[in-house]
This record gives C-alpha cells, sequence and structure tokens, in this order.
C-alpha cells in the first residue's frame, strides 16, 4: 500500500518558529528537505480541519515509527481494545457531567484510537485511515438517500424507517455474498438470519437492545407495555423457585466481612440456573427500556450516580459522629439512606 501524503518520511519535525499558515506555506520551509523526508507539522498555524487532520494522521505515524515512541510501537490490536472501550466511557461521562471543555479532550483521546487501528493496518497493508473515511462517507451518503437523493423523509421516523429498510437490503447484499462463498465449498444454501451482525463483542445490555430490536422488526414483540411486565413477574416467578432449592438457610448478603464466607456452597448446576434466570430478567428489562425509549445503559449509569451521591452523603454524616458505615446498625443506615434521598429532594 503506498504511503500516504504529503507525509513520507518519519524523522522530521518543522520548528516551533514556523509562521506557516496552511500546509503549502509549511511546504516551502522545508523545500529542501530531501524527498524521504516527513514533515510533521508542529507549531503551524493550522487554518483548515483538514490540515489539523493530516497533522495528527503524520504524528501517529511518527510515534509508531523506527525512533519513535517504544510504548507506541509495541502496541497490537489487542492490547489497544482495552484503552479504546476506557475512552468511550470516559465519553459518555463528560457527556453525562455536561463538562464540554472535558469533552473535547475526551473526543479526541477516543479519535487517537481510530487513528492508532488504521495506522497500524497501514503497517500491514490491510487498510489505511483514507479507506476509514472514504467508507465512512459512503455510508453516511448511501444512509440517507432523503438528503443526497430521490428518497422523501419530513419526519425523524420516516427516516429511522428508511435506515431499518436500507440495513435490511444491506445485510441482505452481505448474506448473499457470504452464501456465494459457501457454495463455492460445499454447496450448501446459507439461510439468513436477521440477527446476523449483531457482534457478541459488544456490551451485554447493548447486544440485547440489538437482538430485540432486530426481532421486533419482523413482529416479534410484545403488543403493549403490559404484556412486558407480565413477562417480567413470570421471569421473576420462575427465580423464586429455583430459590426454593438454595442450600439452607438461603441467600444472604455477602457484606460485613469477607465476600462468601459463612455461606452454604451452591450446586453447580443451581448456580448455572440462577444465573440463567437473573439473564432472563435483564433481557427483559432491556426489552422494557427498547420499549419506552430509554438507553438502559444511559439509565442505569444515572442510577449509579445517584447511588454514590447519597452513599457518600451517609458516610459524611456518619464521619461528623466520628463513625464509619461498617460501625453503624442496619436500621440507622436505612434511616439515613432516607435522609439521604428527602435532601436530595430539596436541591
Amino acid at each position: 500500500m503506498p504511503p500516504r501524503q504529503p507525509a513520507r518520511s518519519r524523522r522530521c519535525f518543522l520548528p516551533r518558529a514556523c509562521q506557516a499558515k496552511n500546509l503549502q506555506e509549511c511546504f516551502a520551509c522545508v523545500g529542501a528537505l530531501p524527498a524521504a523526508f516527513t514533515v510533521i507539522y508542529i507549531g503551524c498555524r493550522m487554518s483548515t480541519t483538514g490540515e489539523r487532520f493530516e497533522r495528527a494522521v503524520s504524528i501517529m505515524e511518527r510515534l509508531r515509527a523506527p525512533g519513535g515512541c517504544p510504548w507506541d510501537r509495541e502496541q497490537t490490536f489487542d492490547s489497544i481494545k482495552p484503552y479504546t472501550l476506557e475512552e468511550t466511557y470516559e465519553v459518555l461521562e463528560a457527556i453525562d457531567n455536561r463538562d464540554w471543555p472535558e469533552l473535547a479532550g475526551e473526543l479526541g483521546d477516543l479519535l487517537l484510537q481510530v487513528l492508532f487501528y488504521a495506522e497500524m493496518a497501514r503497517e500491514q497493508s490491510l487498510f489505511s485511515i483514507d479507506d476509514v473515511l472514504d467508507r465512512l462517507s459512503r455510508k453516511l451518503i448511501d444512509r440517507h438517500p432523503h438528503v443526497f437523493g430521490d428518497v422523501k423523509a419530513d419526519t425523524s421516523a420516516e427516516v429511522i424507517r428508511n435506515w431499518e429498510a436500507l440495513k435490511v437490503e444491506e445485510r441482505k447484499k452481505r448474506q448473499a455474498i457470504a452464501a456465494e462463498g459457501d457454495l463455492a465449498h460445499d454447496k450448501r444454501e446459507v439461510e439468513p438470519s436477521i440477527l446476523a451482525g449483531v457482534s457478541s463483542a459488544m456490551p451485554a445490555l447493548l447486544e440485547a437492545g440489538k437482538l430485540s430490536s432486530r426481532a421486533a422488526q419482523v413482529g416479534f414483540d410484545w403488543p403493549n407495555v403490559e404484556g412486558l411486565f407480565d413477562k417480567l413477574k413470570e421471569e421473576a416467578d420462575e427465580l423464586r423457585r429455583e430459590l426454593k432449592k438454595f442450600p439452607p438457610p438461603g441467600p444472604r448478603p455477602q457484606g460485613r466481612g469477607m465476600a462468601g464466607s459463612g455461606r452454604a456452597p451452591v450446586p453447580e448446576d443451581l448456580q448455572a440456573r440462577l444465573e440463567e434466570e437473573v439473564g432472563d430478567l435483564f433481557f427483559v428489562l432491556v426489552n422494557t427500556a427498547r420499549y419506552l425509549s430509554v438507553d438502559p445503559e444511559s439509565a442505569l449509569r444515572k442510577t449509579n450516580r445517584k447511588f454514590k451521591r447519597r452513599f457518600q452523603w451517609m458516610e459524611a454524616r456518619l464521619r461528623q459522629s466520628g463513625r464509619s458505615a461498617e460501625q453503624t446498625p442496619m436500621e440507622e443506615l436505612e434511616s439515613l439512606w432516607q435522609q439521604a434521598k428527602r435532601e436530595e429532594g430539596k436541591r
């Protein structure tokens, strides 16, 4: 794969004193450099978004190049994955906190992940950042025929219906290509699935929402929200039936001491059934959120923060009396919890 332009080397930085206003002026500054040199524009006054993006790509190339950063050069697709997830959640946290200056920085960190993957792919002749941008542009145009074509869509609902129809057609094309490949190998026909393309690598709440949304497209859905509450009760009852098989004295909280200490061992098959029933409960709750157009991940994060605020309010009050939560009876903790709720309601 040919190297990206204008960066052709990984060895040269423009001095911070350079006053060039654009790429052309930067080229003039270094016109005497050998053609094999890459210029990374540090300290130049970039006038366009494209120039700024080109600079970021060049910096990433430099970090991965011989003589670059040892840590960056050691990274692989797999080693970077945890950082991608971490940066994504930090973007979400900045949005939830309405911290717009922080969001600008976090979006930059997330963009770094894209540049990192693209540079590693370029080094292995898999694809480049140009391919990423081309595919993104094509997708945006193809998914918006009401803007770039002749399709009519005057409301968000019509746009979403068009999107779903387009995605169905895209899946059919991908399945047809896959089927041709399989037929070439063993002549067997591949049955298409509407659930194809839902990655099992995504967070479980998100995957559950995607799966149920796809199924709903073909009518596999509850006719009204009451059906979801009935299903929730059904799944809760099934969990209760399994809990009757729990070793005496039954499930107990694991707090105030080492987790699991003093608990009777749970048979492996029972533990597996309990996990299955709890999973079923989660799945119904995700469907309830989908039905109400609520993002379950966002809803749970907000509840987590609410719990954290209230519990820390309790801890602060206990510290005023020289105590900790561990030293406080459960009845008093519950009373403090209710006070925390009332205090929060006054704000």
